[in-house]
């Protein structure tokens, strides 16, 4: 089952990261960066019913009430390279 609960050590250090590691990128880059890093941690995660239940919950698809109580999507936030000025 999927972990939504806050996890993430030093969760401020790794959006840093993040965003430091698009900088520079043009969009087409920042995206095909973000799809091999997707493709990385889901070969790391490697089962099938959490990646699935991941996609569902990135796309804001409804949940089973059982699971809604515990599972919410996360909301993403816009690269700031992204922003128009």
């Amino acid at each position: 089952m999927l972990n939504t609960a806050p996890h993430l050590q030093a969760c401020d250090d790794f959006y840093e990261a993040l965003i430091t590691a698009h900088q520079g990128l043009s969009t087409a880059e920042s995206h095909a960066m973000n799809a091999r890093l997707v493709l990385l941690l889901a070969n790391h995660i490697g089962d099938q019913a959490t990646l699935q239940h991941a996609l569902q919950l990135a796309r804001g698809a409804a949940v089973p009430a059982a699971d809604a109580r515990t599972h919410q999507a996360i909301t993403p936030v816009v690269p700031s390279h992204a922003v128009a000025a």
